[in-house]
């Protein structure tokens, strides 16, 4: 309940006029790469307008002059009609050319926001995925821009309703200038509607949008986690949870619908007729000295349809433009989050050649306000493994995490060959740092793939090299097709420990200078563990690796183990060493051989 309620706060506040038209303005900004084809639609929206005008005119005209006269001709009417026809064809290729290049300006906008939008998710840092729901972003690259579809369809609109309003009111008072002033008397109240509506709904269309993503949230964490939701016979609540989600949106839309039946169309229609009956009473008001041709009167009443249709038709995409103001906002918090992943005042030509580690002072905070690390000093030699032990909470994904660049630290130096991490380009960093965790992560798509990663440079048989190396090879050359065996999403057909193997040919194919092994054997079994760490003895040789050990016997052999505490170190040397001291990691060893 209290959930619901903050959710009420932050998402059911309107969204201020002026804030509407700044990210209207933004919007129109992707929409302006394009701008030939917008050009071109926004030419042929004025014809188009400008034939509205004409073709009322000259059967006013053809009314007036010739068929209320007695010696009309078959040719002058063959002749009006054959105009009226002509102009009707024009005006009909003049519309498929705005509609056309307007639709071809729109899609190429959006697939430029799209892009553009992708691109920056990666740009983000780790925290800002630890904080925001897979669901949620997945709403917005998806959902979000798909609405502004919509909302790109209400320019077109906008632009041709401009021509034809302005046209229209031109035409009007050039008719009867009296009869004019009586139309344009509505604008006033037309433009009241469109402001009281665009208050009202901005909240609506606001709440929909997260309630969507909520719901995008709920599916995608049902779906990742059905095998434990059916475990623990948690069906039923997470249907109710579902539910809830639903009938709430249900109910919002419900509002809007409510909201948009009264304000949009309907009340437009009231008006146009409202204002035709003003003008038909006008214009055959007994008292007049002039007598009005049937002409005028048929003009003007086409002129007052061309004035309140296009508004009309923006009323009812006004629904469009909400959806899509608050689409384009949700888009925006994306491009305008600064928690961009650290940043490296990178030196030209810097490489990492020896591999040699150096942590000084090191301390690291997730939120700034908590450390996690406090005052972390060590050193790894070129060619040296460094074990990394302690219990669930104490830092030791932390040192990875700070290691890898995933987060900035703020206190102390990271030292790598004697220079500081930050100055590393960071595609030197990710091509001398292999990282393996300890949940393995696969791609859809074949083996191969999944080891290479698209990556040209990396041929075949250094992908068979790789997998040789890690005693991977065993189990793909069973598989049908081998190396091009297919992988499904997740590589759920593949069990823990093959995964973890693949992961390790993955991470080894690059031939990185440092190792960081993350628990990278904590779920396999005790067959597949031997087989990783035959082949990780072998490449140790050369390289220098930090393993996090979730099982002490498979670091026994390091140079030197690390034991970390609430984020500090409480121990340090090898194996015996710490045996000997008979402390924290003496009786970590001791419990888990207890345990066998």
């Amino acid at each position: 309940m209290d959930d619901e309620n903050s959710f009420q706060s932050v998402w059911s506040q309107e969204i201020p006029v002026k804030e509407q038209l700044s990210i209207f303005k933004r919007l129109l900004r992707f929409v302006m790469h394009f701008k030939n084809e917008m050009i071109i639609a926004g030419i042929g929206a004025f014809l188009v307008s400008v034939i509205n005008v004409l073709l009322p005119y000259g059967l006013q005209y053809f009314l007036d002059n010739f068929l209320s006269k007695t010696d009309v001709t078959t040719q002058i009417i063959l002749f009006a009609g054959f105009l009226y026809a002509f102009g009707s064809i024009v005006k009909g290729i003049f519309q498929f050319t705005y509609e056309y290049f307007f639709a071809l300006g729109s899609e190429k906008s959006l697939e430029g926001l799209r892009s553009e939008l992708y691109k920056k998710l990666h740009t983000l840092g780790m925290r800002y995925f630890d904080q925001t729901p897979a669901g949620s972003i997945v709403s917005r690259v998806t959902n979000d821009t798909m609405t502004l579809s919509n909302f790109l369809t209400v320019l077109s609109s906008v632009v041709i309703s401009f021509f034809s309003i302005i046209s229209a009111m031109v035409a009007m008072f050039s008719t009867n200038v009296m009869a004019g002033l009586i139309v344009l008397a509505f604008l006033p109240v037309l433009l009241v509607i469109i402001w009281q509506y665009s208050k009202r709904s901005s909240k609506l269309y606001r709440s929909y949008r997260e309630r969507l993503s909520r719901i995008n949230t709920n599916l995608n964490e049902s779906i990742e986690g059905v095998s434990l939701i059916q475990q623990f016979k948690q069906e039923e609540r997470m249907t109710n949870h579902f539910e809830n989600e639903n009938t709430a949106l249900m109910k919002t839309r419900f509002d809007m619908i409510n909201l948009n039946s009264f304000l949009l169309s309907p009340l437009t229609s009231l008006l146009y007729s409202l204002a035709l009956a003003l003008t038909l009473m006008y214009f055959g008001f007994p008292l007049r000295e002039t007598f009005v041709p049937a002409g005028v009167v048929y003009a003007f009443s086409q002129y007052i349809s061309q004035f309140f249709n296009p508004i009309a038709n923006m009323m009812d995409q006004m629904t469009f433009f909400q959806d899509g103001i608050v689409a384009g906002k949700r888009i925006f918090r994306i491009l305008d989050n600064t928690d961009y992943e650290p940043e490296q005042h990178a030196e030209a030509g810097l490489t990492i050649t020896q591999g040699k580690i150096e942590f000084k002072h090191v301390s690291f905070s997730y939120d700034g306000k908590n450390e996690i690390l406090h005052d972390i000093s060590f050193t790894v030699n070129p060619g040296e493994t460094l074990g990394i032990v302690g219990h669930t909470g104490s830092g030791k994904s932390s040192i990875i995490n700070v290691m890898m660049r995933f987060y900035e630290f703020y206190k102390g130096e990271v030292l790598i060959d004697g220079v500081d991490i930050k100055k590393y380009p960071k595609a030197e960093l990710r091509k001398k740092l292999g990282l393996v965790l300890q949940e393995p992560f696969m791609f859809y798509g074949d083996i191969n793939s999944n080891i290479r990663l698209y990556n040209k440079d990396i041929t075949d048989e250094q992908i068979k090299k790789a997998a040789e190396t890690v005693q991977a090879d065993g189990f793909i050359e069973n598989l049908p097709g081998k190396y091009h065996a297919k992988v499904g999403e997740g590589g759920s057909e593949f069990s823990q420990g093959q995964r973890q193997l693949i992961s390790f040919a993955r991470t080894l194919v690059t031939d990185p200078k440092i190792l960081v092994l993350d628990e990278a054997t904590a779920n396999v079994d005790t067959e597949t563990e031997t087989l990783i760490q035959q082949g990780l003895k072998r490449l140790r040789k050369g390289r220098t690796t930090l393993a996090i050990a979730h099982r002490l016997s498979t670091i026994v052999d390091a140079d030197q183990i690390i034991v970390l505490n609430d984020g500090k170190i409480v121990e340090r040397g090898n194996h015996e060493n710490l045996l000997s001291q008979k402390g924290y990691y003496y009786n970590l060893y001791t419990l888990q051989n207890s345990q066998k």
